[in-house]
Order: C-alpha cells, then structure tokens, then sequence
C-alpha cells in the first residue's frame, strides 16, 4: 500500500486555493454593486445577486472593442500563419545557405521585445499613414508572432518523409501543390499551434495598441477597460465584468485547440 503524501497534498491544496480564490473574487465581485464590493470587501458574498456590472458593459463600447479585437486577432492569426507557413517551407525544402540565413534572422526575432523597438515601428506606422487604424495594430503584432511560428513550423516540417515529397515530384506535383496537398495537411498540429499562439498574442496585446491608436473608435478590450477607470472613482464590478466577458472568447478557443497546442509545442521541444 503506498504511503501518503501529505506534503504534496498540503501543497496541492496550497496552489488550489491560490488559483480558486482570484477566480471566486473575479467571479462574486461582478455579481453585486458598487456599494455593496465597497462595503463587504471582495472575499464576502453579495447581499443580492445583480446583473448590473454586465448590463452597464454590454451597454456601453464594450461591443464595438470586441469587434475590434475579434478583426485584430483573426487578421494576425491569418498572417502569421500563412507567413510561416511558406516560410518554413522555403527553409526546408531549400537546403541553401541563403535559406538557413533567413531561418536565423527568424530567431534572432526570438530575442527582441516589442518594447525595444517601439519607436521605430511607431515611425514607420506613421510614415505609411497607420497610425490609429486597426492595421498599425495586426502588422507589428503579426511580425512578433513569426519567429516562434517558424519555429514550430519548421520542426514540424523537417519530419516529414523525403519519400513523399520524391513521390508527389514523380507525379509531376509543382511546389505550391507539394506544399497545399502534402505540407499543409500532415503539418496541421503544426499550424493549429501557430494560430492558437498568434490569437492569444493578438487577443491580449496593450502595448501597440496603446502607442499606435488614439481614437475609441480602433479601441481594443486590453485598452477599453479603462473606460471603469476614473481619476477620483473606478467601478470594480463593471471593470470585473468586462474581464471575465473578454475572458469567454478567447477561453473557449482555447479549449477547442489546447490539444493541437501541446501536440506542437511538444513537437518543437522534442528538436
């Protein structure tokens, strides 16, 4: 018979509260009034159960920045993916030093944060006359995601048998088809990974936002909840709701890809 773990137990129990306990106060907080958070504090259950904090969110630009958000997301994920894509396939299938030049570079981006190179994308979204549209948003977000989807693309790519591509040429198959009837569909752990990582990247990105748009019209979810937040009041339950509701989307995308995602994360890690 094994022997208890009581430490690991304490432990688990430990992380277990860690987790619940902001969950509860996220949840509880918006399902009372302003009055009541202010007077109870955020750990105690709510007198009466009140929908208002989302009815003031649904009610206000919370729609419209969803929106945005949703273009932003879906355009970069579209990018990034098909960027790399061909690109990973150019380096696999090229075997050249020119190709394995480019793949480096790739991951030099690896290294780079967005925040060392804010200003000259800022120059350059200004100079192309950009700035406070949704594409001065979806580039440079974009651009960030494609070293890690070349990455995985690239180890994903490198398994597949040369004998394939030898029979598909033997057929008389062009590149393009070699790359849409063979890559695309043995690569698609692959690609689901890269347009998982590309969605959350775009979904939860503030800093291009908050440098490369001005108007509330190009507002996204990370920059419209500061519409609960004011200089002398901030409406906690109004500004839970909007996290939770700008939580749901992309949750449940997640839920939908999570395999798709360890399978090529795993994928990648195994290289």
């Amino acid at each position: 018979m094994p022997r208890a773990n009581y430490p690991g137990a304490l432990a688990a129990l430990i992380w277990l509260g860690i987790v619940v306990v902001p969950l509860y106060v996220l949840i509880v907080s918006t399902i009372q009034t302003r009055q009541s958070y202010l007077e109870n504090g955020p750990l105690s259950l709510p007198d009466d159960i009140t929908f208002d904090a989302y009815r003031t969110v649904l009610e206000g630009d919370f729609p419209r920045y969803l929106l945005n958000t949703l273009v932003v997301t879906l355009a970069c994920a579209a990018i990034a993916v098909t960027l790399a894509v061909t690109v990973a396939y150019s380096v696999v299938r090229t075997r050249s030093r020119l190709s394995g030049r480019v793949f480096q570079l790739f991951l030099l981006g690896l290294a780079i944060p967005s925040q060392a190179v804010i200003i000259p994308v800022y120059l350059i979204i200004t100079e192309l006359q950009l700035y406070d549209t949704l594409l001065a948003i979806i580039l440079p977000t974009a651009a960030f995601s494609l070293p890690v989807g070349v990455l995985i693309l690239v180890g994903t790519m490198r398994d597949i048998d040369e004998e394939l591509y030898e029979s598909m040429a033997l057929d008389g198959a062009s590149q393009v088809r070699m790359l849409l009837q063979l890559v695309v569909p043995v690569s698609r752990a692959g690609i689901s990974t890269v347009a998982v990582f590309s969605a959350l990247n775009a979904w939860n990105g503030f800093l291009f936002p908050l440098i490369l748009t001005q108007s509330p019209e190009t507002r996204v979810l990370t920059l419209g909840l500061y519409d609960f937040v004011g200089e002398f009041r901030t409406d906690i339950p109004s500004l839970l709701a909007a996290v939770v509701l700008s939580i749901v989307p992309i949750f449940t995308a997640y839920l939908f890809a999570r395999r798709q995602l360890i399978n090529g994360l795993m994928g990648v890690g195994g290289r």
